[in-house]
């Protein structure tokens, strides 16, 4: 369907989400990323609104080379009672180089009236005013009506009347808004069916996420006849944020046969997704549809014996189009398939040996049992996996002891050191480790001590460190898991401790994540 537009516009309306900030170097990095995923229309923000969006739209002029998206401006009709050609804000649209300009109009009577302070007549003059002037300068004009749909249910002749308008002045696309994200699909497959049968326009969907349903909404207004979808990638937006646009890509390429994006572009969605994630600075959210990294991850053992057949069984679609893969949790719920899957997953074919996968599970059920968690810490079920495969846990030192002291003192902050003693290469090394915390000491003092013997570890970091209170009944003698995930700067690893200490479960956790950071170079165990 090449004539059905996608339309990002998670460098504007995605920017408002509380806690995101862009610079114009992030906008031109994601900017690029939503080009790989092919979608057709990039909105880049508000020219002449505020100095990054101006900026942006220079820099991207000079710099953005876009393979397939065209870059779009958004901004307002022309204020009331000023000629579109003499409104600032509408001349730094048509100076903005942006080969589209999407305006937002009121559509609701009451907002013109009461947010706008004008008439209805001024208001509509406003749109044809500021349409007209944008093409005769020769750029396309999309019309975002806002609160479009809150406008149609009380006055729904003068929501049209705007639609009517927009268009016959030379707007190209019509896009019906569920500012305030609060509509059902059913209303909004009906609204937008009308408004076609009404006006004649071609009609777009904005929808906002604030019943649950902007994804759903978006699919309805489709299904009734709108050939321009907008959303955000992650669903980044004010409030509850917006549609999220992979998602709704995806539904309608992978389950309605449409062709919105090009396959391949479809099959990079969960690496750019992530990736834009990581310049947003807001960790991926592993239950997000499709690109999420539990979207496609399966736990129960009934769930794991149905796949060991056919993945199709439990799944809805296949991961790789989205660029995803299957997972296989390990956790007290797993049976003996889970295990073989998981097995398979990390290159260990455990399928003809019975005993062997009947003891990984009970081994693994007893450790949950004690708080173990091994779904969200895959490093340290691969290394109890390796031990229990080989009879021998891949051993590449041994401590002798550790320790740990910190110095608080009024007025300053406290700093931690910490000793680790401990044979490797053959030589008994003491190390000492500074930081700003018992951890991150404990951390510094372990990596000092092996990497005299193995310099692969100097370059390991620490990236994340969580703790939970198992059973908080018992107060601060409570069981403590500590999950640590560490990275080489290619991959990253979680590892698992437990323990009623947190710096002793810390240290467990520590000690299996620089483990497994030694198995994945290749290093032959070995200690004295």
């Amino acid at each position: 369907m090449s004539d059905f537009h996608v339309y990002d516009t998670t460098l504007r309306d995605g920017a408002q989400q509380e806690g995101l900030s862009l610079s114009v170097e992030d906008k031109l990095a994601i900017a690029r990323h939503l080009d790989e995923l092919g979608v057709g229309y990039i909105e880049g923000g508000w020219p002449g609104a505020n100095p990054k969006d101006t900026e942006f739209f220079r820099r991207a002029g000079e710099e953005l080379r876009l393979g397939r998206a065209t870059l779009a401006a958004f901004g307002a009709t022309r204020r009331a009672g000023v000629a579109a050609a003499d409104d600032p804000l509408v001349r730094a649209l048509r100076d903005s180089g942006a080969g589209v300009v999407t305006l937002v109009a009121k559509s609701h009577d009451r907002h013109v009236e009461h947010a706008l302070r004008t008439t209805l007549a001024e208001n509509l003059a406003m749109v044809r005013d500021t349409v007209e002037f944008l093409r005769a300068g020769g750029q396309r004009v999309f019309l975002d009506a806002e609160h479009f749909f809150d406008g149609y249910r009380d006055n729904p002749a003068y929501a049209l009347e705007v639609v009517r308008v927009a268009a016959e002045a030379g707007a190209d696309v019509v896009a019906l808004c569920d500012t305030n994200g609060g509509m059902l699909p059913d209303q909004v497959g009906e609204v937008v069916a009308n408004v076609l049968a009404g006006t004649g326009a071609r009609v777009g969907i904005h929808c906002h996420n604030d019943a649950g349903c902007a994804v759903a909404n978006t699919i309805a207004a489709v299904d009734a006849g709108a050939t321009h979808v907008q959303g955000t990638l992650n669903g980044y937006g004010e409030r509850t944020g917006n549609a999220d646009l992979v998602t709704i890509v995806a539904n309608l390429q992978l389950k309605r046969g449409m062709s919105l994006v090009p396959t391949d572009a479809l099959a990079e969605a969960t690496r750019i997704a992530h990736a834009v994630a990581e310049l947003t600075n807001i960790p991926p959210y592993s239950r997000q549809p499709y690109v999420g990294a539990s979207a496609f991850a399966h736990k129960a053992g009934l769930h794991a014996s149905a796949i060991k057949v056919d993945p199709n069984l439990y799944q809805h679609a296949d991961p790789a189009d989205v660029g995803n893969d299957m997972r296989l949790l390990v956790s007290d719920m797993a049976g003996r398939a889970s295990i073989e899957l998981k097995g398979r997953e990390l290159g260990y074919d455990l399928a003809g040996d019975r005993e062997l996968v009947t003891r990984i599970t009970d081994r693994v059920k007893a450790m949950e049992a004690r708080g173990y968690t091994f779904e969200a810490a895959d490093a340290s079920f691969e290394l109890l996996l390796m031990e229990e495969v080989d009879g021998v846990r891949p051993t590449f030192f041994e401590v002798e002891s550790w320790r740990v002291l910190t110095d608080s003192r009024p007025g300053e902050e406290a700093l931690s050191e910490a000793t680790v003693k401990l044979r490797a290469g053959g030589e008994r090394t003491i190390v000492t480790g500074e930081g700003n915390g018992p951890v991150n000491a404990l951390d510094a003092a372990l990596r000092g001590a092996i990497g005299q013997a193995h310099p692969v570890v100097e370059k390991l970091d620490l990236i994340d460190y969580r703790v939970r209170i198992l059973d908080a009944g018992h107060g601060t003698d409570a069981v403590i898991r500590v999950l640590i995930q560490l990275s080489d700067g290619e991959e990253s690893w979680e590892t698992v401790g437990v323990g009623h200490n947190i710096i002793e479960a810390s240290w467990e956790a520590l000690v299996d994540g620089v483990t497994y950071a030694l198995v994945r170079a290749g290093v032959e165990p070995h200690v004295s």
